[in-house]
């Protein structure tokens, strides 16, 4: 059992400020589930899937939206900045928020490279001849800065990146369900002929669902940010209990029906599907005039939210790791209500992230993709082990805390846990997706031994 009880948690954000708005947390909640992921990414799971793919992402999205419930819950009985990590550490011990809360650093850290990167490509398409390091090395410092100075700048711009992309995919919404009730000006209904014409719902048999589904699970990350960042709103409890419970129409709503709009609209075996991703593809469909340029931006915006919000999640995990004692005591040091240390090391370790991808293209830097590949689905892990601990001991202990609860309690925590075995099991199968899982695994062990042995030597002193 852990040493720390319900009665004396791990960490109270003491230090941390609370300038985010309810309307911050809102925007959040909403931007954090569209990402450049969907609006590219997504091409190659329909590629794959064909029109099976919005089954993927109903199956997927149901087990987010699982995890996201079991996430409030504990979020909503305990804001922190630590989030799962420090949920972990509370229901099952020490080693295991260690393990769950670097493996998610080193997850965020990387992407703040990989998405510098992208944001850097759109801008040199723009402006060809300008280098591509400068353009990422912009980035970095921009961000870095509006995460160093107080924690409503970063809540400020994730409102109007977020505001942006919302607008941007319901607009695409809009013009896909009067494109296929055929009142759309210039646009003929396609019926049901792409849905079941060309090779049928299921084109690729099951495997193709199968690898449809691997893609569209991990285009769901970015949900966990708002329990993040609620610890330093002005009201945690109602930050969190009102993501969580807007969780299912969002995902409902964006992802599962802009796919149904795509592959209504467009034959799922289009080249432009992959090449110019499937929201271009729909709007060249349309006729909409400029559809490639206007969606580079909405994906830049996408790449420039993520950025900041993952540089934001990476020093707020951090920081709640070194305040239980799990890392250098630098990184805890706490400016005007900011861990400026934490961001300054997190923006650094994107940065070295990216210096990798140029200087060891072909052996560092895959490597390091490959090992952050499955991390989002180990964290899911541990918050469903640590939900099915942390509820019977909140039920006992302090039921008053229980302002959000988990559907059906255990029967669909056993049931997500489950899904995501499924899951590991068809990764093993697919050899894309087999040697991030082998990754993935190597770096959890490596940290769970790590923090196992710290665990045993604090105890002992």
């Amino acid at each position: 059992m852990p040493s720390t009880t319900l009665e004396n948690p791990p960490e109270a954000d003491v230090s941390l400020s609370h300038g985010l708005k309810q309307r911050h947390l809102s925007m959040i909640a909403l931007g954090g589930v569209i990402g450049a992921g969907l609006f590219v990414g997504s091409g190659a799971g329909i590629a794959a899937a064909g029109p099976s793919i919005v089954i993927a992402y109903t199956l997927s999205g149901l087990l987010v939206m699982l995890v996201m419930r079991m996430l409030g819950e504990m979020s909503a009985a305990y804001p922190s900045s630590g989030s799962f990590s420090a949920h972990a550490e509370r229901a099952i011990g020490p080693w295991a928020g260690f393990t769950v809360g670097w493996a998610f650093w080193v997850l965020l850290c990387t992407a703040v490279g990989l998405e510098s990167i992208g944001a850097a490509k759109i801008v040199t398409g723009w402006l060809p001849g300008t280098p591509e390091w400068a353009w990422v090395a912009l980035f970095v410092v921009v961000f870095c800065a509006t995460n160093l100075a107080a924690v409503k700048n970063f809540g400020e711009f994730e409102f109007w990146f977020a505001a942006l992309k919302v607008g941007a995919i319901s607009l695409f919404l809009v013009l896909g369900v009067l494109a296929i009730a055929g009142v759309l000006p210039g646009a003929d209904s396609p019926g049901t002929s792409n849905l079941f014409g060309e090779g049928g719902f299921l084109p690729n048999g099951a495997e193709g669902l199968v690898i449809g589904l691997l893609a569209s699970v991990f285009a769901y990350g970015g949900l966990e940010t708002v329990t993040i960042a609620a610890a330093e709103s002005e009201n945690p409890v109602k930050g969190v209990a009102n993501a969580v419970r807007t969780a299912m129409w969002r995902i409902a709503l964006f992802y599962i029906g802009s796919m149904a709009i795509v592959v209504t609209l467009v034959p799922w075996d289009s080249k432009e599907v992959v090449e110019k991703g499937p929201y271009v593809a729909v709007l060249d469909q349309l006729g909409i005039p400029g559809a490639a340029q206007l969606m580079d931006v909405v994906v830049f915006v996408a790449l420039l939210s993520a950025m900041n919000a993952n540089i934001f999640g990476a020093s707020r995990i951090a920081y709640s790791l070194v305040e239980r004692g799990q890392g250098p005591k630098s990184l805890g040091k706490v400016s005007s209500g900011v861990p400026r240390v934490a961001v300054l090391a997190s923006s650094v370790f994107g940065f070295v992230c990216v210096v990798l991808s140029y200087w060891r293209p072909d052996d560092v830097f895959p490597w390091l993709l490959n090992m952050i590949g499955a991390v989002i689905l180990i964290v899911w892990i541990f918050i469903a082990v640590t939900q099915l601990r942390l509820r019977r001991r909140l039920e006992r202990e302090a039921p008053e805390k229980l302002v959000v609860r988990m559907w059906a309690f255990p029967v669909l925590t056993w049931v997500a846990l489950a899904g995501m075995v499924a899951i590991f099991v068809l990764m093993a199968r697919e050899s894309d997706t087999r040697v991030q899982l082998y990754s993935s695994g190597g770096m959890t062990l490596f940290l769970a031994s790590v923090g196992y042995a710290w665990q045993r030597t604090r105890a002992r002193a």
